[in-house]
């Protein structure tokens, strides 16, 4: 049978969620469980700024309801992102090397595991709840398709162990023609999810293009917009690289593909990355909606 698609927004707590789409004066600690009425399923990306602890972590747990899924995005150490000193635990910051900005600078494996060891430790509320999805590893450009950052992957695989690895990279030459196939082939035999991303197409290193694969049981899509004037802005938001309210036209694009994905996976997610607003509407849970419609019409099962 298909795998319903279940259908989410990345994050439950962006300003525009909270300006635009939740009650006016719900509380913050109840953001989370009326979402899940709505939802059943997030991605959490605060992570990526701070490991979070247990007891943030069991909030996650005990506010959503049995069958809800949660997919967690790497800490940026994790996956090779600069971060600052002070985003590290306090406890794990002995040893790192700094940089004259301040920045984390190219840890070593052993120092860089100990902090892999504490975000999967800080999980384990999701994990026991059976309410963990899998682990979000977005590369950042200038990982590029080489040996050395393929090692790294292995590497980062063994950390994670038998949690769920998803892995989306950011850079054009993973995705070159003559790269495809041996790509994909080296995702199988490691089970990690390769992550389908739908964003801008323009010919820019650091757009990732879109390719429609599954390479673990969950197939995995996100949803960046099609902003291609505001993907590249020196200095600019997440908010607005992401800034695109999706046409009916553009997801209908998505309906074939999806179909493909259910078919093919046993479990299937999609995300909306789209945290802003236009007119007054939040944009990722207006995609998200509008998504299912459309499922719904074309026969595709959601959730």
């Amino acid at each position: 049978m298909a795998a319903p698609v279940r259908i989410g927004t990345c994050s439950f707590a962006d300003e525009a969620l909270v300006t635009y789409w939740y009650p006016p004066g719900l509380p913050p600690r109840e953001r989370l469980g009326w979402y899940a009425e709505h939802f059943s399923t997030v991605e959490i990306d605060s992570t990526y700024y701070r490991v979070p602890d247990a007891k943030m972590v069991e909030g996650w747990s005990s506010r959503t309801p049995e069958g809800f899924m949660l997919h967690i995005k790497a800490f940026g150490l994790m996956t090779r992102h600069p971060v600052r000193l002070e985003q590290v635990p306090p406890d794990l910051r002995d040893g790192l090397p700094v940089d004259d900005r301040g920045r984390v600078d190219r840890p070593s494996r052993e120092l860089r595991a100990e902090v892999f060891r504490a975000f999967l430790e800080a999980l384990e509320p999701l994990r026991a709840a059976g309410k963990l999805g899998g682990i979000l590893f977005q590369m950042p450009p200038y990982v590029t398709w080489k040996p050395s950052s393929l090692s790294y992957l292995e590497w980062a695989r063994e950390q994670v162990g038998d949690d769920a690895f998803l892995f989306e990279p950011r850079h054009r030459s993973w995705y070159e023609e003559g790269v495809r196939a041996d790509l994909l082939r080296f995702l199988e035999e490691r089970r990690m999810t390769w992550v389908v991303v739908d964003a801008p197409k323009t010919g820019a290193a650091n757009v990732p293009d879109t390719l429609v694969a599954v390479t673990t049981p969950i197939a995995y899509v996100r949803f960046h917009g099609r902003n291609a004037a505001t993907w590249n802005v020196r200095g600019g938001s997440a908010a607005q690289r992401f800034d695109h309210l999706y046409s009916e036209s553009e997801l209908r694009e998505w309906v074939p593909n999806l179909r493909r994905l259910s078919d093919e996976a046993e479990e299937a997610y999609a995300y909306f990355n789209t945290n802003n607003q236009t007119n007054a509407v939040a944009q990722a849970p207006a995609g998200a909606e509008l998504l299912r419609k459309l499922l719904a019409e074309g026969n595709v099962p959601s959730a």
